[in-house]
């Protein structure tokens, strides 16, 4: 196949298909016959279609190595089902890979049980992340997922019934196991989420009244929406290749709020719970940091407060309760934000990583914001996860924070300079053989 062909295949729905892509792929990069520029950038946090993407795993690790990237990680929600495909492709193309998974978890029983944490959606109920899963322990995380999956696919169920409530008289006819779950992988462990939901009703937008003014119409005049000038726009381009997603942004917008319903404690795991499983297979537990908004840097969210005026108190709670670490994304907060974090992270001994969550075609995976003064200790970070995880995947007690690790006496800040050394020096074709040289 030439290579336009094989950037066709990485995508494709059989998995077989993308690693062999990924593979041929690869020859062509060791042969020096594919190049690219590569940047210090890193990204930690890419969805895949485990959860919500227009990417495969071996797909997103193919764009990452385009864009330029270092390493590339993979993170899904409620779910781990890409990181097998994730390690393996990102091994036969030559990028280094870390894979992980995002979750709901209830602070409900904590002090901070009544405050809004970093969910718009619920109040004590915050997000967090598992980082630097090692190999082997893939598969206890599936295990551990499964109810989670199970309880969430119910409310999914009941949210698709409650949205064709709302729509239903438009002409529209939204089921659940006929045009949500095709839409997933949940019967290979991918979880099922709003995102899918919404991405049916756009498809049966686009089959009710086909792309462009007639769907336009239908949008601003029967469904009263008011659409920003860009994005009528590209509503109005038949030829526009992320037609959907932009589709899909719309009604997150305006129907998310009326048909969403607030998951029970039972989804959403006590965070103390989460975290002890978490540490007890080496993983690195992140509490993801939101920050207040109040002219949104990304422009995708509206002014709210989030943790802000209890930071303080939420990481002590984060380091009561066995957090190593907090992750954040550069591009949504300001600098007097991250500043403050990193001040607080750092007097209470927590790791900092960084993530620009991807989840539309729409999206760069590059995060230039990354390589600011502020934030470059993070591409370092970045390669001390790698690196954790290489190793812990090897001998469980070279982890990061293994209480039995070598290197338990020194200071974090010298051991994540130790690990990102060790990761920056890593043979991304052989990332195993790092063992090898601690």
């Amino acid at each position: 196949m030439d290579l336009k062909q094989l950037e066709q295949s990485i995508n494709d729905r059989d998995l077989t298909t993308r690693l062999t892509s990924s593979s041929e792929i690869g020859l062509l990069i060791r042969q020096g016959n594919l190049e690219r520029t590569l940047l210090e950038e890193v990204n930690n946090h890419v969805h895949t279609t485990y959860s919500f993407s227009p990417y495969e795993p071996s797909a997103a690790a193919y764009a990452a190595w385009k864009a330029g990237l270092g390493i590339v990680g993979s993170i899904d929600h409620d779910s781990i089902g890409a990181a097998e495909e994730m390690l393996e492709a990102a091994q036969n193309i030559g990028i280094a890979s870390t894979v992980g998974f995002e979750l709901r978890t209830s602070f409900l029983d904590t002090p901070l049980g009544d405050r809004k944490l970093n969910n718009p959606d619920s109040i004590g109920i915050a997000y967090m992340c598992v980082h630097g899963v090692p190999k082997q322990h893939i598969p206890t995380v599936v295990e551990f997922l499964k109810p989670v999956q199970a309880i969430r696919n119910l409310r999914n169920k009941a949210q698709v019934e409650a949205l064709q409530a709302l729509v239903g008289k438009y002409g529209f006819d939204l089921d659940f196991e006929r045009d949500v779950l095709p839409l997933s992988k949940a019967d290979k462990g991918g979880s099922v989420t709003e995102r899918h939901i919404l991405y049916a009703m756009a498809n049966q937008s686009v089959s009710m009244f086909g792309k462009g003014e007639k769907l336009v119409h239908f949008l601003e005049k029967d469904l009263g929406l008011a659409l920003a000038g860009k994005v009528q726009e590209w509503l109005l381009d038949k030829d526009n290749p992320h037609y959907a997603y932009d589709l899909l942004g719309v009604y997150k917008s305006t129907f998310l709020p009326r048909f969403f319903i607030q998951p029970s404690k039972e989804e959403c795991l006590d965070v103390r719970e989460v975290v002890s499983f978490a540490n007890s297979i080496g993983a690195i537990a992140a509490y993801a940091y939101l920050g207040d908004v109040a002219e949104s840097v990304t422009g995708d969210k509206k002014a709210e407060k989030f943790e802000d005026e209890f930071l303080e108190e939420l990481l002590d709670l984060l380091v009561d309760i066995g957090f190593p670490a907090v992750t954040y994304m550069p591009p949504r907060n300001t600098k007097e934000q991250m500043l403050r974090l990193q001040k607080l992270a750092r007097e209470r001994g927590l790791m900092e990583i960084s993530g620009v969550d991807i989840n539309s075609s729409r999206q760069s995976m590059n995060c230039p914001e990354l390589l600011e003064p502020t934030a470059r200790h993070l591409v370092d970070a970045a390669w001390a996860l790698v690196a954790h995880e290489k190793l812990a995947s090897c001998n469980e007690t070279l982890g990061l924070f293994h209480s039995g690790n070598p290197l338990s006496g020194l200071s974090l800040e010298k051991k994540l300079a130790h690990y990102a050394a060790l990761g920056r020096k890593m043979d991304t074709y052989d990332p195993y053989s790092l063992v090898e040289q601690f």
